[in-house]
């Protein structure tokens, strides 16, 4: 179907119908499906002809991932491996700052960015370089994860459509948050979580984008459906982290015990963040080297860094530690189910090792996600707090409990999406008995973590985004009242119609006042003028006497009334660019109670928005 076809059908919807975002947004969800798709088998198509045929490495994965190779053991050697996370680094690199700059880094922070300053646009190459460079990162052994990269690619999708079609910005901007619901919803198996995400992730505080829900959902499922028909049929309800995980706390006493696991997760959040940022800030500052070498450099480090605890470190698991390294889901999984196989020592040196190599590989301009390196140390700081809290306070509950738990408290907290990390957390591991400890673990981690944000991007509330402009003048006007801002005032100028232009003159030389109400004999109010109406007879000095206020007054006066809204009220004030607006009685129309001013109306408007700000704070 051609996009002019499709214009055309949608000229038959109205524009916040519901067939309108049905259409639009399964759209979106399709080709997001499509696209996770293609970049999981791009993907694993890079790990299984580099990682494994050369250096005898296979990152482990997920029990609920779809592998495309069969199992092969091949002699591990740890130089080849740094070797060719290097040269992944080198390509992605090159690939990044040739043709698309903005795709370096995670990719949901530069889709939040596109939402609230660039009216949603993104380059069309964008999703194209996002997915070739990510598999390339990932697959080449970059820590990173899938999030990132599959957000960007479907809300570059959604962006491009919105503007072949020529839609409005506020759509272009509702078709990308679409777009990257659904290419979380498919490549986490978790459809509502998407939805959620996508409105959730645009802001740092308890705000979300409720515009987005409902075309997000179309196409997560959509998205989800799309991704679902590429796995087995047995797999394709499978939670990314398999169904053997049914976990349920013992005793509400552990809510304690988790309330400190908070305190520690914020800590490694803030870590992480500190990390990732302090990298980034030094590689931005490093200018002797091509931006698309650093991050070969970058990945080199992390290389040497999982190497070296491979080296150092013996878990019993001989490839343990270079869990630091690609997904990191292989240990995540063990965490989860046996974290008692790698011990407390081992959690934590992979938890710690994963945010350096992260950071090494992302900060530095290598292409890949956040989430996904955000659930593995979550879940092993969880998993070490659980096996811990055992032994210190003889907890029943199931250690791989306390990762599931982790994972969600980890990223609510770096994140600042709580509620959709709840859910996500709960689809991927197929566990919903855990929702009271994940949702007071997530509500902590979220309070406790408001000074820091794994995503820049982000602005505070939909208050301080662009994307709202103007907005909010109408939400915070509405309700009040005229009466509620002018005050009556005696001390209003009234002029006689039959005063003459050389008295008005002399009037306007003893007061301050601009506008000048003109009246009948009776007092009632006929019309208006302005210091600048008078200011066209001021050199014509013959007519001072001839000339009278009803020669130089306005008779059709835009007025209000003390029972008007403010909206009305600012709507006059721009449509005729005016500065005061004259206050009649409602009962008795030559009346004049007062005047309004338009910087007492601004005035009463920036108090009320102080006033918000201060009651959200």
């Amino acid at each position: 179907m051609s996009a002019a076809r499709l214009q055309n059908m949608l000229r038959g919807f109205d524009l916040r119908s519901t067939g309108k975002w049905f259409l639009l947004a399964s759209l979106v969800g399709a080709v997001s499906g499509v696209g996770a798709i293609l970049f999981q088998v791009l993907g694993q198509i890079v790990v299984q002809y580099t990682l494994v045929t050369f250096a005898g490495f296979h990152p482990g994965e997920a029990v609920g991932e779809r592998p495309l190779f069969a199992p092969s053991e091949h002699q591990l050697s740890l130089p080849i491996i740094v070797l060719i996370m290097g040269l992944g680094g080198l390509v992605s690199g090159f690939i990044v700052f040739k043709w698309a700059p903005e795709a370096e880094g995670h990719g949901t922070d530069a889709a939040i960015d596109s939402f609230h300053q660039n009216r949603g646009l993104i380059r069309a190459r964008v999703p194209i370089v996002k997915t070739i460079t990510s598999a390339i990162t990932i697959g080449t052994g970059g820590s990173a994860g899938r999030e990132g990269p599959i957000a960007q690619i479907g809300a570059g999708f959604g962006s491009f459509l919105a503007t072949k079609l020529k839609l409005s910005d506020r759509d272009r901007r509702i078709m990308l948050a679409a777009g990257m619901a659904g290419g979380i919803g498919a490549i986490f198996r978790a459809p509502l979580a998407g939805a959620i995400f996508a409105g959730e992730i645009l802001y740092r505080e308890a705000d979300i984008e409720s515009d987005v829900i409902v075309p997000a959902a179309i196409s997560s499922i959509v998205s989800y459906s799309v991704y679902s028909l590429f796995l087995p049929a047995d797999a394709a309800f499978l939670p990314l982290f398999g169904n053997g995980l049914h976990y349920q706390m013992k005793s509400l006493a552990e809510l304690l015990p988790m309330a400190l696991m908070s305190i520690i997760l914020v800590l490694a959040a803030v870590v992480y963040i500190r990390t990732f940022y302090g990298l980034h800030r030094l590689s931005k500052k490093i200018t002797v080297v091509p931006n698309y070498l650093k991050p070969a450099i970058g990945a080199v480090l992390a290389g040497l860094v999982g190497v070296g605890l491979h080296l150092a470190f013996d878990t019993g698991d001989s490839r343990a530690m270079l869990a630091v390294l690609s997904t990191g889901y292989g240990s995540l999984q063990t965490a989860l189910e046996d974290p008692g196989k790698l011990g407390i020592t081992a959690l934590l040196i992979i938890a710690g090792g994963k945010v350096l190599t992260t950071s090494l590989t992302i900060s530095t301009g290598g292409s890949g996600g956040v989430f996904g390196p955000s659930m593995v140390i979550g879940g092993c700081v969880g998993a070490a707090l659980g096996l811990w809290f055992q032994d210190l306070f003889g907890i029943e509950t199931h250690p791989g409990a306390f990762a599931i738990i982790g994972m969600a408290g980890f990223f609510a907290g770096a994140a600042h999406a709580p509620i959709s990390t709840i859910i996500m957390v709960s689809e991927m591991t197929g566990d919903y008995k855990l929702l009271l400890p994940t949702m007071w673990v997530s509500t902590l981690c979220f309070l406790l973590c408001r000074r820091w944000s794994l995503y820049e991007k982000q602005v505070p509330t939909r208050l301080e985004s662009p994307a709202h402009k103007g907005d909010f003048i109408v939400d915070v006007l509405e309700g009040n009242l005229v009466k509620d801002v002018y005050q009556t005032r005696s001390d209003i100028r009234r002029v006689p119609e039959s005063t003459s232009l050389d008295d008005i003159v002399h009037i306007l030389a003893e007061t301050h006042q601009h506008y000048f109400p003109v009246i009948d004999d009776e007092g009632s109010m006929v019309g208006i003028f302005s210091d600048d109406d008078v200011r066209a007879y001021l050199f014509d000095e013959t007519i001072w006497r001839l000339a009278v206020a009803r020669d130089v007054m306005i008779t059709n006066v835009v007025s209000v009334s003390p029972d008007d809204d403010l909206n009305t009220a600012l709507r006059h004030f721009t449509a005729m660019n005016l500065d005061e607006l004259p206050v009649l009685d409602p009962t008795n129309s030559g009346k004049l109670l007062g005047m309004l001013t338009r910087r007492e109306t601004i005035a009463f408007y920036n108090r009320r928005v102080m006033e918000h700000k201060q009651s959200n704070e």
